[in-house]
């Protein structure tokens, strides 16, 4: 059962106290009336608050075991300049970027439930969070253009926010935290990022990403 259906389930039974405290308070049954209303209020403000929550929640997808989230695919168009194409997976959306850099950067976020909330049917969720340019040397990082784009809107209650902030707040969350990978661009190199449980992961897939990539981790050693 998803989360829309158990909203949709509270505000019925919400609904039918109040229809409930109509018919009492029709009989004089005031008092009787007035705690079947005030049960009424609350179930529909909690099928409000659930509904809310579950808007924020349909921004994330569900993680449970290694997955492709997204391809990008690199054409030069100039020095440390490069046209990015993102194809989220598996919904195919594609959308277009200009970086600048010499790196790309591709970050997400991800929501971890307590093991009673697993039981439940919640697993774990992520969401690609944000894609940008990356320089290697530290002083152009510093001074030189920045490029970053967001890719996800945040509707309802922001869950991210308010588990980091109160955490006691919501104790069906186990852990949030952030994940992000980086590749060298160049011009034709193709790459997928997959996440696991413990994060994202970018590989080649063709051989002009494979070749930036070896000597990024020559560089690295």
């Amino acid at each position: 059962m998803n989360s829309d259906a158990i909203a949709l389930i509270i505000a019925i039974f919400g609904g039918l106290l109040l229809i409930l405290a109509c018919q009492r308070l029709l009989r004089a049954r005031f008092f009787a009336a007035g705690g079947t209303a005030l049960m009424g209020f609350l179930l529909l403000a909690c099928a409000g608050l659930f509904f809310v929550v579950s808007l924020n929640m349909h921004t994330y997808a569900r993680l449970t075991y290694e997955r492709p989230v997204a391809e990008i695919v690199f054409e030069g168009r100039g020095p440390q300049s490069y046209r990015a194409t993102l194809t989220e997976m598996p919904g195919g959306e594609m959308q277009i970027f200009m970086l600048a850099g010499d790196e790309w950067q591709l970050d997400a976020r991800v929501l971890k439930w307590k093991g009673w909330a697993n039981l439940l049917g919640l697993d774990a969720q992520y969401r690609l969070e944000r894609v940008g340019g990356r320089y290697r040397d530290i002083e152009q990082e510093r001074h030189a253009t920045r490029t970053v784009y967001a890719l996800s809107e945040n509707p309802g209650i922001d869950l991210w926010q308010v588990s980091t902030e109160h955490p006691r707040w919501l104790p069906f969350v186990d852990a949030v935290y952030g994940s992000a990978t980086y590749m060298p661009m160049a011009d034709g190199a193709r790459y997928q990022v997959s996440i696991t449980q413990s994060g994202l992961i970018a590989r080649p897939l063709n051989p002009a990403a494979d070749a930036v990539a070896k000597m990024k981790m020559v560089g690295d050693e």
